[in-house]
């Protein structure tokens, strides 16, 4: 029912009735709005042994993956050999995830240090509650008391997922900045260096640091996190097991030739299985939830209509609300699997 009153409300009025005035003068393109916040891309370049080609000059190719604007002079150049090693957006966000976590953490380890009997304050005490509760409820309750090899590890994956997550929701400060900053120089003439031949503006160096992009919305990023879990899985196995783990893989009793079967699932595909679901379910629940809120603030400009923005806005809302939620569940769940698939490899079941 509520699914029909919104789909009703939100076709009435995108009717030209309650359209407002004026269009855009370009066509609002949700799917490059998508690209924008969603997609990773290199921002500063960065390479080794390589040859820097200028636009215009022989050898440059338009349509190379990485092209970027020289400040100075606003030419556009890419790289030709050598070693890429761009920075991204996803790279600087987790630098600043990185820092925050540092400034976070290590004031609170000194603060508990001075006496863990005595509660110092409530920063401490709540960064206290957390690793307490990340020890007894999620690593010693699925590893059998034998986690304390697995706190480090358990609770950097823990933070710094959520971290993430959070940071994700925060909007993008330098791009904030930059539209602020745009508004207050409208009309003045924009430097030479500002733009490229081509017109296009060059972002400050603040909307390219703070783009506000989530992290743990990349592939490449929880499929590592997702592979080191694994080298564990292994590991454990064979530090606790022995070189029988490779025997123990198939629980105790199971026939020969059903063993035989078994073998190759419980040994090699059980593990990549339990990577690829630690790598599709934080993905897929922090990119789902930025999808939809986007694409419920791109109705407002698809439509051009004042009467969608307070269904668009209040939807998104609530998404956003639940996102919270949704950040915190995520680096829960990574955690309290990791901490079980590694326990389950410690002994033969």
């Amino acid at each position: 029912m509520l699914k029909q009153i919104f789909a009703t409300a939100l076709l009435l009025f995108s009717l030209p009735l309650f359209a407002s005035e004026g269009g855009a003068s370009k066509p609002f393109d949700l799917n490059e709005v998508l690209v924008h916040h969603l997609m990773d891309h290199a921002e500063f370049p960065f390479n080794i042994g390589g040859k820097k080609v200028f636009e215009g000059h022989e050898g440059f190719d338009p349509h190379a993956e990485n092209i970027f604007v020289e400040h100075s002079t606003g030419h556009k150049f890419h790289f030709v050999g050598g070693l890429d090693l761009h920075i991204t957006r996803r790279v600087t966000m987790m630098w600043i995830v990185s820092f925050l976590l540092l400034i976070v953490f290590i004031p609170a380890a000194r603060l508990i240090a001075k006496n863990p009997l005595k509660i110092q304050s409530r920063f401490a005490n709540g960064v206290e509650a957390f690793v307490s509760f990340l020890k007894k409820d999620v690593v010693d309750a699925n590893t059998d008391g034998h986690g304390h090899a697995y706190y480090h590890y358990i609770f950097t994956l823990f933070f710094f997922i959520l971290f993430c997550n959070l940071m994700g929701l925060i909007p993008p400060v330098g791009e904030v900045i930059q539209l602020g900053m745009e508004s207050i120089n409208a009309g003045e003439e924009v430097p030479a260096a500002a733009h490229t031949d081509s017109g296009h503006h060059e972002p400050i160096w603040i909307a390219k640091v703070w783009n506000g992009i989530t992290v743990t919305g990349d592939v490449s990023v929880t499929v590592t996190l997702a592979l080191i879990t694994l080298l564990l899985i292994y590991g454990t196995g064979f530090v606790y097991q022995g070189p029988k783990f490779i025997l123990h893989s198939v629980p105790n009793g199971v026939p020969w030739p059903l063993y035989i079967l078994m073998w190759p699932l419980e040994f090699i595909i059980s593990p990549l299985a339990k990577a690829f679901a630690l790598t599709v379910r934080l993905l897929a629940n922090m990119t789902a939830g930025h999808v939809i809120i986007l694409a419920l603030l791109g109705f407002i400009f698809q439509f051009q209509s004042w009467g969608v923005a307070p269904i668009s806005v209040f939807g998104a809302t609530a998404i956003y609300f639940l996102e919270l939620f949704v950040a915190f569940l995520q680096a829960y769940v990574f955690a309290l699997l990791t901490s079980l698939f590694v326990g389950s490899s410690m002994h033969r079941h």
